[in-house]
């Protein structure tokens, strides 16, 4: 049977996990995870102005008790992903305070109004960031950078130059990723230039699907499947708001965790072109645990290839039903939806962007000149191939399309071959 394994580290990569488990044993307190570090992240995060500074609700404060002890008692991590976790906290929280000033200081983007925005969704591995980054291309459209939803009230205070480079000086993070797991770029790219799904704007009251695909968050991602989301999505329209230039460009965005939050995401956006992507549910399942095996690794030395993959069927499986649920909904009417085979993406992306134009209500642009674009500034394989084996990760090929066959009934009665 196939066996996974992390890509072995590089000399440079094993320095620097040393230096971290050196470090935390001379400075424990940036390293501490559960409940008893909490009050240390909000001091970080409000240097030492205390919790007043993330506003009347103390939402959050659940939120923060339930992602740092599930990091501590779930995550097996290493020093690195210990600081990690940390550091994410404090900087949602950061994040989140100065959000709230830049808005109390410039009360009209609050009533900006924001287009419908084309939003791209599917499980994990279904071609979402091919498709994102391929129409991304497209004057007409604006992509969020990475910068952009990190600290959208300081690019919005920028001048143009200022913001170049702020958006070039980001690629540091970036690069150490990459540095420390360098099979990174093969499986999900990421660059400070590379548009970015916009769940890195969310999570500011510490509700983030995507916490769970870095680091192992059982018990978080079990808790997190019973909160409301409104007030990420609310958040998430203030970030666009903070952001958007009026200009006439339409937000193209992509996140597959909109996927489990669908009725949240038509609340927030109605009119949005809602594009779900659909690919084979065992290819689905198992390039997904690939992906999490990949980047959990960069953060523990303890990855179990058959837990990912337990992990990655059921959160698939609830995202899918979460997303039949909505498709069944008056609220549903709200948006409309796209259903595209990733098959016919790969075949055809002329012909697969054409109907997302239509359903939109845009003019397309020249699209073999994007495609070719996009071909060029990016090729396939260009950091390496994506290869990956159901064996690897305990997935039962036969018992998971049973399991999944709620899913692909539906689908079969809904997208054309």
């Amino acid at each position: 049977m196939a066996h996974w394994n992390p890509v072995p580290r590089t000399p440079a990569a094993e320095r620097l996990y040393a230096a971290a488990e050196a470090d935390r044993t001379n400075n424990p307190g940036r390293y501490r995870l559960g409940i008893e570090a909490v009050d240390n992240v909000v001091d970080r995060a409000t240097a030492g102005r205390g919790p007043g500074e993330l506003g009347a609700s103390t939402e959050w404060r659940d939120a923060l008790e339930h992602y740092l002890e599930s990091a501590a008692q779930d995550g097996r991590l290493n020093a690195l992903g210990a600081r990690m976790v940390q550091d994410t906290a404090a900087a949602k929280l950061r994040a989140r305070a100065a959000i709230d000033r830049y808005l109390s200081e410039n009360p009209a983007v609050a009533d900006r109004p924001l287009g419908a925005p084309i939003v791209i969704v599917g499980a994990w591995r279904t071609g979402t960031t091919f498709l994102f980054r391929l129409l991304a291309g497209d004057p007409q459209l604006r992509a969020p950078l990475p910068a952009e939803l990190t600290a959208p009230w300081r690019i919005a205070k920028l001048d143009p130059d200022a913001r170049e480079k702020l958006i070039d000086a980001s690629a540091a993070a970036h690069d150490m990723l990459h540095l420390l797991n360098p099979s990174m770029p093969a499986v999900h790219n990421s660059g400070a230039r590379l548009a970015e799904e916009c769940v890195l704007a969310m999570g500011t009251g510490l509700r983030n699907w995507a916490f769970a695909s870095t680091t192992r968050l059982d018990g978080y991602a079990s808790w997190l499947a019973t909160q409301d989301f409104a007030d990420e999505y609310r958040r998430h329209r203030r970030t666009l708001q903070i952001l958007d230039e009026s200009d006439g460009r339409r937000w193209l965005l992509k996140a597959p965790a909109h996927t489990a939050e669908l009725p949240h995401l038509a609340a927030t956006y109605p009119g949005a072109c809602i594009v779900h992507l659909h690919r084979d549910i065992v290819e689905t399942v198992a390039s997904g645990a690939s992906l999490f095996a990949t980047y959990r690794s960069t953060y523990s030395d303890q990855v179990d290839a058959h837990d990912v993959g337990r992990f990655q069927t059921d959160q698939t499986e609830l995202w899918l039903r979460r997303a039949l649920d909505f498709r069944a909904s008056p609220a549903a009417r709200t948006v409309t939806i796209v259903d595209l085979r990733y098959s016919d993406l790969v075949a055809d992306p002329e012909a697969v962007a054409r109907r997302i134009y239509a359903a939109a209500d845009l003019e397309p642009p020249d699209l073999p000149a994007l495609i070719t674009q996009y071909d060029t500034s990016q090729p396939r394989h260009a950091h390496g191939a994506h290869r990956y084996h159901v064996g690897e990760f305990g997935i039962d090929a036969d018992a998971l399309r049973e399991r999944m066959s709620f899913y692909t009934a539906f689908l079969a009665s809904i997208v054309e071959d």
